[in-house]
C-alpha cells in the first residue's frame, strides 16, 4: 500500500479522538487513525503496520508531555490499554535481595499503559518505598521513563532495574538495562533517540522513540517509610532533609504541594469518553476530592470544581544546565545548584521559573491583542506551567511560549528549551 493510499485509508475512518481529548492542555487537531491495543503482541504490530506503511506515528500516555498542533495529524496515534502490575519476586526472589541497610528489596513489573500515580499508590499499599515523591505527575508508566520524570528529590531512574522496548530499527524486543538507558536531567537514551540536538527533532524516529517502552521493571524496597529528599518538602512536613516518614505520609504532602501549585491534572478528564478507564476508578474518585479540598485556590470554572491552571503540560521548559562560567554571568540573587553537564563534566542548574519571572513575565502574565487577552497564559500558580484559559488553540500556547522564550534570551542571554514533545508546531 503507498503512503498516500495509507493516508486516504485513515481519513475514512470515523469517531477518532483529537489530541485535545487526550492531552492534559486540551488542545490538538483531529486524529487519523487511534488505535488502543490490549495486548504486548498488538501493541507491537501496531507500531510495525504503521512503521511498514511510512505513516507518522505516536504512541501516547497520558498525554501529559506533549503540545499537538491544531491541524489534523495525518497518521496513528497508539495508547497501551495494558495496565497490568506484578510482583515479581514472589515467584523469583531477587539475587540483591537485601540493600546496606538490611530492607528487603523488591523487584515491581508494570505495563506501559499503567497510570503513573495508580502504579505509585500501589507501591505504596503494598508497603514499598522509592517513588512516592512522584506521586502526582501525570502520565504513564512507559512515559515515566522515557522522559527520567523527576521531583522533591526523586527521580524515576533510582528506581528502574530494566526497561523491555520494541526496537523499531531492528524489529525485536530488547530488555534495556539501567545503565544502557543512558538516564540523565529529563532525559534517557529512549528520549534522545528523537532528538538531533536540545529541542531539535530528528529526521527519523519522532514524535516516537526509536525504542517503544513495552513495560518497565523496578526495584523497590520494602518499608513504610521514606526518605524526605527535598527542602520545599521537609519545609511542608516540619522536618528536616534526609529524615524518614511514612510514605503515606510523604505522599499527601507532595499532592498537597502539587496542587498549591496547580501541577496537578484536572480529574474531571477521566469523564471524557475518549479517557475513561485509563486510570482506576478508586484512583479517579479520590483525584476529584483532592482537588476540591480547601487548601487548592486559583480561577475556578463556572459550574464546575476545576480550574484552568491544572489545563497544562506541567513543567513548560527545562531547567537551564550551564558551565560555571556561563552561570557566574547570572544576577548573584539567582538559583544556582550542582549538576552535570552532557560531556560528564561540573555544571550548574538554574531555576527556568525564576528567569522567567525576572524577566518580566509573572504568574497569570497573558498576551493582550486589541485589548483582548489571549486565552493561553502563564498558571496563576506558577509560572512554570503554561495554561489553557478557556479553549486555547496550540497556536496561542505556542505564542505565549515564544513570547517568554524571547524575553528570557533578551534579558539574561539563556535560550530556554521546552519539556513537552512538540508536534507539528516549532518555537523556532
Amino acid at each position: 500500500m503507498t503512503m498516500q493510499a495509507s493516508l486516504a485509508s485513515l481519513a475514512s475512518l470515523a469517531d477518532n479522538p483529537t489530541f485535545s481529548d487526550l492531552t492534559t492542555i486540551g488542545v490538538g487537531g483531529k486524529i487519523a487513525r487511534f488505535v488502543e491495543p490490549k495486548t504486548r503482541v498488538d501493541v507491537i504490530e501496531a507500531v510495525e503496520d504503521a512503521d511498514e506503511a511510512n505513516l507518522p506515528l505516536c504512541v501516547i500516555g497520558g498525554g501529559s508531555n506533549m503540545l499537538v498542533s491544531d491541524e489534523p495529524f495525518n497518521g496513528v496515534v497508539v495508547r497501551d490499554a495494558r495496565r497490568a502490575i506484578s510482583v515479581l519476586d514472589e515467584a523469583a526472589p531477587a539475587e540483591d535481595g537485601v540493600d546496606k541497610s538490611g530492607a528487603h528489596l523488591v523487584h515491581v513489573n508494570a505495563e506501559a499503559g499503567c497510570n503513573w500515580d495508580d502504579f505509585v499508590s500501589h507501591a505504596i499499599e503494598l508497603g514499598l518505598e522509592g517513588v512516592e515523591g512522584l506521586s502526582g505527575i501525570p502520565g504513564t508508566v512507559g512515559a515515566s521513563v522515557v522522559q527520567n520524570i523527576g521531583a522533591y528529590g526523586q527521580e524515576v531512574s533510582q528506581s528502574v532495574t530494566s526497561v523491555e522496548v520494541w526496537d523499531r530499527e531492528n524489529k525485536v524486543t530488547l530488555e534495556l538495562q539501567k545503565d544502557q538507558l543512558r538516564f540523565g536531567y529529563r532525559t534517557s537514551a529512549l528520549k534522545q533517540s528523537m532528538y538531533a540536538a536540545a529541542g531539535v527533532p530528528a529526521d527519523s524516529y519522532f514524535p516516537t522513540p526509536r525504542y517503544v517502552v513495552l513495560s518497565v521493571t523496578f526495584c523497590l524496597r520494602h518499608s513504610s517509610t521514606g526518605i524526605v529528599a527535598h527542602s520545599q518538602l521537609a519545609r511542608a512536613l516540619r522536618v528536616e532533609v534526609g529524615d524518614r516518614m511514612l510514605t503515606q505520609a510523604i505522599r499527601r504532602e507532595v499532592l498537597r504541594v502539587r496542587a498549591s501549585k496547580g501541577m496537578l491534572e484536572d480529574a474531571s478528564r477521566y469523564d471524557n469518553p475518549w479517557m475513561r478507564g485509563t486510570k482506576c476508578a478508586e484512583g479517579v474518585e479520590f483525584a476529584l476530592r483532592l482537588q476540591s479540598e480547601d487548601y487548592v485556590t486559583g480561577e475556578f470554572l463556572e459550574g464546575d470544581n476545576t480550574y484552568s491552571d491544572r489545563h497544562s503540560c506541567g513543567s513548560f521548559f527545562m531547567n537551564p544546565i550551564m558551565t560555571k562560567a556561563q552561570a557566574a554571568l547570572l544576577p548573584e540573587d539567582a538559583p544556582r545548584f550542582n549538576a552535570v553537564l552532557a560531556d560528564g563534566s561540573e555544571g550548574v542548574k538554574t531555576s527556568a521559573a525564576w528567569l522567567i519571572d525576572n524577566a518580566g513575565f509573572h504568574k497569570g502574565f497573558r498576551l493582550v491583542e486589541d485589548g483582548e487577552a489571549s486565552p493561553a497564559g502563564l498558571s496563576s500558580l506558577h509560572t512554570l506551567a503554561l495554561t489553557n484559559r478557556n479553549n486555547a488553540t496550540s497556536s496561542d500556547v505556542l505564542a505565549l511560549a515564544k513570547t517568554v522564550i524571547d524575553g528570557v534570551k533578551n534579558k539574561f542571554g539563556i535560550t530556554l528549551v521546552p519539556e513537552p514533545v512538540l508536534i507539528g508546531v516549532s518555537v523556532n
